[in-house]
């Protein structure tokens, strides 16, 4: 299941997400930007984990899942 998020960000956080993803070599930047969100998710997540040691791994295998469909 997959839900659908529309943003708007400026002129210049775009160019700048297309910089990264084309140095990556992602093809559009809405799959740069999923990428980049996810990270920022597990990062955030990880500072929760030492609050609750029960939802630990559920963010991490979600980007986990992702970056093996990318391959």
């Amino acid at each position: 299941m997959s839900r659908k998020i529309q943003i708007e960000i400026p002129d210049e956080l775009f160019a700048q997400l297309m910089r990264v993803a084309e140095s990556l070599g992602i093809s559009n930047p809405e799959e740069a930007a999923t990428v980049g969100l996810a990270e920022w998710v597990s990062r955030r997540k990880s500072d929760l984990d030492d609050r609750d040691p029960n939802e630990k791994y559920e963010v991490n295998e979600a980007l986990d899942e992702l970056l093996e469909k990318k391959k």
